[in-house]
């Protein structure tokens, strides 16, 4: 048995292939397949099975389009009642691969409909060697049981129970979960991105949790907030996405075609340069979401899924990149983008806006003396318990889309996160809503801290340690 693991930055998702002698199974594939038909060649397999876990919540799935590629079968729990063809497996049912059996746990809890894929090698042995268990259990956390309004207790109690079956596989069982650190699935994963089922029993705190009762409130309280395509990918990947090859190419567009563009019915401008290029000089009215920040995440937040985007990017290049993390959160219709960038839209003289960019020190300046500001702090709310700096507004970014009223417009603005890139975002969906004097702090809460400010702050200096193991 190989076992070869993808991983996608920004939404921390891990997908497998699990390879046999000539044929070869995909797990929870993402939206962009090349990368599996390429390794599969180079390895000298064919792609004959494809496994989704669940309805991913967080990305749209590739099952279709590799399918489509391969004529591989699509393998999906039969709870899912997907729409496209598909082998529907329930509890206790099992396949073979060559070698390898694969047997199925129903394991609901983080969605109702989810299974986990237990592996057994029989070319080496008779016990299950590893488990493709998505989104039920991960290094360190278990998935987040509180997606679907209403059903987050009860789902709770269902992932106590499912936790007890992965339980009962021996403890040299391999774990491999469908994301890994940084993934909003979960809240405290730790940032290996394989462990063991005797790991996680000993060290997980889930497992750790006996009390169903206490395992239940522990899993439905303090949870962080769910993107807005959270809500519609698991709906996408029931109906089936719609094919890469069917969706529309990406056009560039001279400053005044792309003008007249912007200004057609259902249209906006995604700006994904760095936060200090957008902050210089932009397209009045853009979303700011930077590339070199948690993008698809951001974007699949913020951006309405309908909408034709208009992309403004650094160099031509990057705007496929971004097509290719916009499509993984469902968002289709990239039309096209700024041929030559904002240098060419200058010399158009066409309109443009500006952010201020300001240091550690120029915040520290304007907190202590001169007029009076409103510093908003755009952090999600455990990151901003964890440590802030006095006198801040705490509105996560993408809230600000709603609860800019709760702000003064005649009042200077100053947005901050941990390192620029939300506060960008967040300035940006302020200039949308009519604010004028707004500014970005560049280095943010690390900046300022660095600059002798305030303390470290424990998140910056270990990112991928869990919050709750510092107890914050």
């Amino acid at each position: 048995m190989l076992i070869q693991q993808f991983f996608v930055g920004g939404l921390s998702h891990l997908s497998y292939l699990i390879g046999g002698s000539k044929t070869c199974a995909i797990v929870d594939p993402k939206r962009d397949v090349q990368i599996y038909l390429d390794t599969a060649k180079t390895m000298g397999l064919k792609i004959t099975h494809i496994l989704e876990t669940h309805l991913h919540a967080d990305f749209i799935s590739g099952h279709l389009d590799l399918s489509e590629k391969t004529g591989a079968k699509i393998y999906a729990p039969r709870a899912a009642k997907c729409q496209f063809e598909h082998v529907g497996l329930s509890e206790g049912e099992s396949f073979q691969i060559e070698d390898m059996e694969f047997k199925v746990l129903e394991t609901p809890g983080h969605t109702p409909e989810h299974i986990c894929y237990v592996a057994i090698d029989h070319s080496r042995g008779e016990d299950p060697v590893a488990v493709f268990c998505g989104d039920t259990l991960f290094v360190g956390d278990v998935g987040r049981p509180d997606l679907f309004p209403g059903m987050a207790r009860p789902l709770a109690s269902k992932l106590y129970d499912s936790l007890q079956k992965l339980a009962k596989l021996p403890d040299c069982c391999e774990v491999y979960p469908a994301h890994g650190a940084g993934s909003l699935c979960g809240r405290a994963m730790s940032a290996k991105r394989t462990s063991t089922v005797g790991y996680e029993k000993k060290y997980n705190y889930a497992f750790q949790t006996k009390d169903p009762n206490k395992f239940i409130d522990l899993l439905t309280t303090d949870m962080p907030e769910a993107p807005d395509h959270f809500s519609r990918c698991s709906e996408v990947n029931r109906k089936g996405p719609a094919l890469v090859k069917s969706l529309p190419p990406l056009s560039p567009f001279d400053p005044f075609s792309f003008s007249r563009k912007a200004k057609e019915p259902n249209t906006v401008i995604l700006d994904i340069r760095p936060y200090e290029a957008f902050g210089g000089q932009h397209i009045p009215g853009s979303y700011h979401i930077d590339f070199g920040g948690n993008f698809a995440t951001f974007a699949g937040w913020i951006i309405p899924a309908d909408v034709n985007i208009l992309l403004v990017v650094g160099r031509p290049e990057q705007a496929e990149e971004a097509v290719a993390h916009l499509r993984r959160v469902g968002l289709d219709w990239t039309i096209g983008y700024l041929d030559g960038g904002m240098y060419e839209w200058a010399k158009a003289g066409l309109p443009m806006d500006h952010i201020p960019q300001l240091s550690a020190e120029d915040l520290k300046r304007r907190m202590t003396t001169g007029p009076a500001v409103t510093l908003v702090d755009v952090r999600a709310k455990r990151e901003y318990m964890s440590g802030h700096i006095d006198g801040t507004i705490n509105i996560p970014a993408p809230d600000l889309r709603t609860r800019y009223r709760e702000l003064n417009q005649k009042s200077p603005i100053m947005v901050i996160c941990n390192t620029g890139h939300r506060s960008s975002l967040g300035a940006s969906l302020l200039k949308q809503h009519g604010f004028q004097d707004v500014s970005n702090i560049a280095g943010g809460v690390t900046g300022y801290n660095m600059a002798g400010y305030g303390p470290e702050c424990p998140v910056c200096i270990a990112p991928h340690l869990p919050i709750i193991s510092r107890g914050k």
